[in-house]
């Protein structure tokens, strides 16, 4: 039988649990690599975090990004974010707060550059204050979900699945970070609404692997013939093609929005969502698989009723080895 007719079928024997430390050390390594990315080039937060100006204008001359610069740098703007936009119809630059003579003079340098009227170029200011409210809530939404998925999973289910729920969620959410970080994509709202929905995306995947385990394991409860590793193992091998097929179906039209959309269609909103959702399914189609699992079963064989039910398990099989 192909492998792909045993993973159809859930009948693969896939020892996740045993292979948990190299799931752990790659883990660990994309961990280290985010955060480190997130110490030395920090996130690019987005005018509506920071306070800012965003202007955009027509572009019937068709200017390029370093021609636009260089109007810019002439009126002491060195730092701000060029995007063109629509196959170059348009052009949207993001700088910092500006004093408003020198907000005028990039006014008129855009203008110019562009061959745009001053008149056709819309500007969006975002105060600081008003930035960092924005910042707050995002940061209590995500304090909010937290909680929420604390307190679910532990009713449902049980406390230390909820621990490893947590523990694949802050993975996820950690190398969606340090992504953002090492590529200098900007932070948006829309980038924080598309983390929220790839932390439920991961949190339903652990779950559905969780709600199996505890079938078995009250399947298993009569004969008491496994330990709680190949109870865990048997669960993930049951599941795994869901998981990786619904991954699947989620990656696909996501790719599709990011890498066609956003970078060959020139729409840097959808790029903001798309790479927040394509980064995190990925992440936590992993997570779910080679760090939720595994971790909870860690957790569970430290406890003594699992101890001396593997250690029975061990005794029943040499003496019928015997």
């Amino acid at each position: 039988m192909s492998v792909l007719s045993k993973l159809n079928r859930g009948e693969t024997q896939i020892d996740f649990v045993g292979n948990r430390r190299r799931y752990f050390i790659i883990s660990a390594v994309l961990i280290v690599i985010s955060l480190a990315g997130l110490g030395v080039r920090q996130l690019n937060l987005g005018i509506e975090f920071v306070g800012g100006l965003a202007m955009q204008a027509p572009n019937p001359a068709g200017a390029d990004v370093a021609e636009m610069r260089d109007a810019l740098e002439d009126v002491g703007i060195t730092d701000a974010t060029i995007q063109v936009l629509d196959d170059g119809d348009s052009v949207r630059i993001s700088t910092r707060e500006l004093d408003p003579e020198v907000e005028n003079a990039a006014v008129d340098a855009i203008a110019e550059v562009t061959g745009s009227d001053r008149t056709e170029i819309s500007i969006q200011a975002v105060g600081p204050t008003f930035g960092a409210l924005v910042l707050r809530r995002a940061l209590i939404a995500l304090g909010v979900f937290m909680g929420a998925v604390i307190l679910f999973i532990s009713w449902r289910l049980e406390f230390k699945m909820a621990v490893s729920g947590l523990a694949a969620l802050f993975h996820d959410l950690i190398i969606t970070v340090g992504v953002y970080a090492l590529t200098g994509f900007p932070v948006t709202p829309a980038t924080v609404v598309a983390i929220l929905v790839v932390l439920g995306y991961s949190l339903y995947d652990s779950v559905v692997v969780f709600d199996k385990v505890e079938e078995l394991v009250l399947r298993d409860e009569e004969e008491k013939s496994k330990t709680y590793s190949q109870i865990v193992n048997e669960a993930m091998n049951s599941v795994l093609a869901r998981s990786l097929a619904t991954s699947l179906t989620s990656l696909l039209p996501v790719g599709s929005i990011l890498f066609v959309g956003s970078f060959l269609l020139g729409a840097p909103t959808l790029r903001d969502f798309a790479l927040a959702l394509f980064v995190g399914i990925a992440a936590g189609t992993y997570s779910s698989i080679f760090v939720a699992s595994p971790l909870l079963a860690l957790m569970k064989e430290d406890e003594v009723y699992w101890i001396e039910r593997a250690e029975r398990i061990r005794r029943r099989s040499k003496s019928g080895r015997g």
